[in-house]
């Protein structure tokens, strides 16, 4: 007994081991990370040269619902209220009508593919109706990949959000075959609708609750330093489990009340999230790598065929189609409803639920699992391997806001209010070029080549020191800003203009130092109004504002997306779009709406100009009157009164 424990630990602790060190070879060939930790497992699973027999799904689910909930909850707690606010209204369409349409399509594809009653269709269906959390906060946040806001915000918070839908539907409908209730009727509907509702709205309250209680007790408890991090992640663990067992979304909660505990001042918030950021990564790997060993890879080719054409037509029909309802009336873009559409990315979460069939034992489970393994494959080989090319060819990377900043918080014990961060000045930073660091954030401490530098002797500071500071938690952005370097295309003038301008500077004056025509209604206007009033709301850097033969553009902007530097460009600039024979946007539809009105009125204007025209040739004209007693009925124009010929010719 106490061998096959030694043996167990040595098994999973060498596949992680093994897991954390394939990840440099996936930075190395550009690789998704998490499909090098699914191929782990599969390599040590019974087919693969490991050899490991692991066949208990039931033991794979346990540890896959266990990492869900802490990578949630990490997700949750790193997503700022700003962030959540901006694309609530479009992630939350996703995250529910989106995955019940993906769902419904790709259920109608199973049913024909593999000749399985409806029901099973759907439930294989709602197995992958949700993009996988772990996968796209890993290509979003740790790939590099600088999209606009909204973007990003949207598929951040759909991922987060969508998990709760599909597994009320695969649980609803795996309790429906067991039940033998294969059909669907207007009461089953309305009770399935008044369950969701059930399940959200308990999910959601707990969610709201347990993150004010979790920063209630933390915030006014004293415990050791190091426990402060496992009390927060337990507690989290707890809310999922007692929101489960009072008929809620346990994983809904434990989002909401991540983003509940990261929005708010909590003690030891840098140590929770470096704690935090380790456990999301253990639990990525365990999970990845336990569904992998369950993996029966020689089984695939049975259902192979079917099975990547199912994949198919996920990603790129139902996906796509869901997508593009779902966003219509948001008013995004072509090229951004075809790359959210791109990055559904389908992963642990669909595999994870695909163990629920094999647990209650139905007759197509296996397949069904199978079915669901290779569409996850094909979503991270094809998806996950294209993001960054899908992005710069619809045109959609932007520039860093910031460059690379290396900084390191530690809290104040009992202080709420303060924290001491260390910055690394960085050699194209504004610290190094000579900027002066404000008052309020007097260096405490400097070490220079591994040697403390007294304050009055250290001048200003240099590249590659280390400055410590104590400040404010809300000014730490302010300093990110100091002792950042410089972004690579900072003065590129081909994305920022060839000239700086403040954006508090009238336009009128602008126009008349450079010589282009400003509109009597933008004359007592700045830049920055002009620019707002175009751009609206959703702003980022590299935005241009046509003007004449010039170009506005924006070089700078902050946290609340207001302008905060301008560029001007000499010559007007006609973006390129690539060319999408599909995704029409809200503009798009607008656009064609009004020229289909113009042909129409065009059509009825020309029917009605060819009727009178008709009418005119139809009707005989009308004979000239002639007094008699002046007419000679001989020659009657020659004795006609001159007046009288005029008028009837």
């Amino acid at each position: 007994m106490l061998e096959t424990l030694n043996l167990v630990i040595l098994i999973a602790a060498g596949l992680v081991a093994v897991s954390v060190f394939t990840s440099l070879v996936s930075f190395r060939v550009g690789a998704p990370l998490l499909l090098v930790f699914l191929l782990v497992g599969i390599a040590a699973g019974k087919d693969g040269p490991g050899g490991i027999a692991f066949s208990d799904a039931r033991a794979a689910y346990f540890i896959g619902s266990i990492a869900l909930a802490i990578i949630l909850f990490d997700s949750g707690f790193r997503t700022r209220l700003s962030t959540f606010r901006l694309a609530a209204a479009p992630a939350l369409m996703l995250a529910t009508l989106g995955v019940g349409i993906t769902s419904a399509v790709v259920g109608t594809a199973a049913h024909l593919l593999f000749g399985w009653s409806w029901v099973e269709g759907l439930l294989l269906g709602a197995i992958v109706g949700s993009t996988d959390a772990a996968a796209v906060f890993f290509l979003l946040r740790v790939g590099g990949v600088h999209l606009r806001e909204m973007i990003s915000a949207t598929l951040e918070v759909e991922s987060g959000s969508n998990d709760p839908m599909a597994i009320f539907l695969t649980m609803t409908l795996v309790s429906m075959i067991t039940a033998g209730a294969l059909d669907f009727d207007s009461g089953t509907a309305g009770g399935l609708a008044l369950q969701f509702v059930q399940q959200m709205g308990i999910g959601l309250a707990a969610g709201l609750a347990g993150g004010y209680a979790i920063v209630q007790l933390v915030n006014r408890v004293n415990l050791e330093p190091a426990l402060y991090p496992i009390v927060v992640l337990a507690l989290a663990l707890a809310l999922s489990g007692a929101t489960s067992l009072a008929g809620g979304s346990g994983f809904l909660a434990v989002y909401v009340a991540g983003i509940t505990c990261g929005n708010v001042r909590i003690r030891q918030q840098p140590a929770l999230k470096n704690f935090q950021g380790g456990m999301t990564w253990l639990g990525q790997i365990g999970m990845f790598v336990t569904l992998g060993l369950l993996a029966t890879p020689s089984q695939f080719g049975e259902v192979a065929l079917p099975g990547l054409v199912l994949a198919a037509v996920l990603m790129f029909l139902a996906r796509p189609l869901a997508v593009w309802l779902c966003l219509l009336p948001f008013g995004f873009t072509r090229a951004e409803i075809a790359f959210v559409s791109w990055v559904g990315l389908r992963g642990a979460v669909s595999i994870l639920l695909a163990i629920l069939p094999l647990i209650a034992e139905l007759p197509n489970a296996q397949a069904i699992f199978n079915v669901t393994f290779l569409i996850v494959l094909a979503s991270l080989v094809l998806q996950g391997w294209t993001i960054r090319p899908m992005a710069k060819w619809l045109k959609l990377i932007v520039p860093a806001r910031r460059g690379p900043v290396e900084r390191i918080e530690l809290e104040l014990p009992g202080g709420l209010d303060h924290e001491i961060v260390c910055y690394r000045v960085h050699p194209a930073s504004a610290v190094a070029r000579g900027a002066r660091i404000p008052r309020w954030a007097r260096p405490s401490l400097i070490l220079r080549n591994g040697k403390t530098i007294r304050l009055q002797k250290a001048g200003r500071p240099e590249a590659g020191d280390r400055v410590y500071i104590l400040t404010n938690a809300r000014q730490v952005p302010v300093l990110d800003a100091l002792f950042a370097g410089a972004p690579e295309d900072e003065h590129d003038p081909a994305l920022f203009g060839d000239f700086p301008l403040d954006p508090a500077t009238r336009i009128a004056d602008v126009g008349a130092a450079y010589g282009f025509r400003v509109e009597r209604r933008d004359a007592e206007l700045t830049l920055k109004q002009v620019m707002e009033r175009e751009l609206g709301d959703d702003i980022e850097p590299t935005d241009r504002v046509p003007y004449g033969d010039i170009d506005l553009v924006v070089r700078d902007i902050n946290d609340d997306h207001g302008i905060t530097g301008v560029g001007l460009a000499v010559e007007h600039v006609e973006p390129e779009e690539p060319v999408l024979p599909f995704f029409f946007s809200r503009q798009d539809l607008n656009r064609m709406g009004k020229r289909a009105a113009n042909r129409l009125r065009m059509r009825r204007a020309r029917k009605k100009v060819a009727a009178r025209r008709l009418s005119a040739y139809d009707t005989p004209p009308k004979e000239a009157e002639i007094p008699a007693d002046t007419a000679d009925p001989a020659n009657p124009a020659s004795e006609a009164d001159p007046a009288t010929t005029r008028r009837s010719s």
